[in-house]
């Protein structure tokens, strides 16, 4: 994961670091990371906090070059990293800031199933839901799109399928941007991207994405628990996927055709893999238009996602899938880039916010949120590890003040997927897990060699930095019962 880093970090408070401009040449604004002494062991001992810093050199950046405590080495910005420029003020946008994964994020489903109902029968659910839903890297679905079709998804994401009957309101009302970021631009969109998209839409990929049953093991927040309609002893599913083959061509092809872009607007960088324009330059437009439309891909591809999901249990509990209950709790992005407005020194200003393995956490009354979560603020999901917990959060007042309405995403890791991989010589993960009361099946073993528990931090620690830096509440633990990987 990186060597350890030499830059100058001091503590702030219990649960915040500070990175000093004055600590490397070209820092606009300090770096602040939010971490516990436990998690800063870890985070000194790479260079990700070198990523902040470079960060902070960006033109137009406001308030600070932000980590959350999941943080870890990445493409240009790292993971778990939170950086808004200012437009007006020559802000930037970066693919860096993005990643590779477009819009990759996190839905989740409640249900009417207990967990006495479900666990007896995890072992076939699993089956099932690893036969009805396709995930592995290059695996297409059931679902093909020609390029016409392709270019609405570009447009309208999960809207789009809503007019087409594979979505309803009620899904779009409980998704963040209502399944759909304006400003896409499919013309920016290369042939290559639709080529790799084609049958990729509703399809779970490899890597980290999964499909996972969880059981609501603990409640932290009746008010807003019953906003989401979430209850100890239910069942759960959540959903982690992205804008798959389609965003990752977006993002590479973006990369090379801004390579000398910061050269041209007298841009010094102190890391080309921040190459970046001019959010108001033809360059920025063009990037953002094509990262609008690999979003609404991802936000389309979670629909689908869903839809096969709904259909699996309804199959396999032989029950018409109304009968389940499995309505949507939040859809939420964690890799995107958005143009939004946020206080800063006491004035609002059009900011673009770039989220990197981060979550957007509004808080309560804020206009955007439906108006079942009104009153609590935004639902934010935070999966774990495969052998530990997932979090249901909500976002507060304090994240709007302190990190532009943002929090962590999940657990982070501290293992590269090749480190994992060979730390699980001679182990057999499934069976580890089955060994605690967790079905898993996966593509290859390689899937869950690299996603095993010990490649990821404490998703308990994790979550308890960002409560109790005031970035967002509790409100439920949801404990994996059994999951599905590429």
């Amino acid at each position: 994961m990186g060597k350890a880093t030499d830059i100058r970090i001091e503590q702030i408070d219990e649960y915040r670091w500070r990175i000093p401009k004055d600590s490397r040449p070209g820092m606009r604004v300090d770096g602040i990371i939010y971490a516990d002494e436990k998690l800063m062991a870890h985070i000194r001992g790479e260079q990700a906090a070198d990523q902040v810093a470079n960060v902070a050199t960006l033109p137009g950046i406001v308030g600070a070059s932000l980590a959350m405590p999941d943080i870890h080495w990445g493409y240009g910005f790292c993971i778990g990293g939170v950086a808004a420029t200012d437009i007006a003020a020559g802000g930037v946008v970066s693919p860096g800031g993005v990643g590779y994964d477009i819009n990759c994020g996190v839905r989740l489903l409640r249900s009417d199933l207990t967990v006495e109902q479900v666990r007896p029968q995890m072992k076939a659910l699993i089956d099932q839901l690893f036969r009805d839903i396709p995930c592995g890297v290059g695996v297409g679905g059931p679902f093909k799109f020609s390029d016409t079709e392709l270019r609405r998804i570009c447009l309208g994401g999960a809207k789009y399928l809503a007019e087409t009957g594979l979505a309803d309101e009620d899904d779009l009302a409980a998704t963040e941007a209502g399944g759909a970021l304006d400003g896409a631009d499919p013309d920016a969109v290369s042939p290559v991207a639709y080529r790799r998209g084609r049958d990729q839409c509703g399809t779970l990929g490899a890597g980290n994405h999964f499909v996972e049953v969880q059981a609501v093991e603990e409640i932290f927040d009746a008010q807003a628990a019953e906003a989401m309609e979430l209850a100890e002893g239910k069942v759960c599913v959540m959903i982690h996927s992205g804008s798959r083959g389609f965003g990752y061509q977006v993002c590479d092809d973006a990369i090379k055709s801004l390579r000398k872009v910061p050269e041209k607007f007298g841009i010094t960088l102190p890391d080309r893999q921040l190459i970046c324009a001019p959010v108001e330059s033809p360059e920025g437009k063009r990037y953002l238009g094509a990262m609008r439309s690999a979003a609404n891909y991802a936000w389309a591809n979670r629909q689908l996602l869903a839809r096969l999901t709904r259909k699996a249990l309804s199959h396999h509990f032989k029950t018409p899938v109304e009968s389940l209950g499995l309505r949507q709790v939040y859809d939420v992005a964690h890799n995107i880039a958005k143009i939004e407005t946020h206080d800063v020194g006491g004035r609002p200003r059009k900011l673009c916010v770039h989220r990197k393995g981060a979550t957007r956490a509004f808080g309560p009354g804020h206009d955007e949120l439906p108006q079942r979560y009104r009153a609590v603020g935004q639902p934010v999901l935070i999966p774990g590890d495969m052998g530990t917990a997932s979090y249901v959060l909500v976002g507060t007042a304090g994240a709007m003040k302190q990190t532009f309405g943002s929090t962590c995403h999940g657990a982070g890791r501290v293992m590269s997927r090749k480190a994992a991989i060979r730390a699980a010589a001679g182990r057999r993960i499934d069976a580890e897990l089955a060994a605690a009361g967790i079905f898993a099946r996966a593509r290859g073993r390689s899937g869950l060699d690299e996603e095993q528990p010990d490649a990821y931090k404490d998703i308990h620690n994790v979550v308890d930095v960002v409560v109790a830096a005031g970035l967002a509440r509790k409100v439920a633990r949801l404990k994996p019962m059994g999951v599905i990987k590429g």
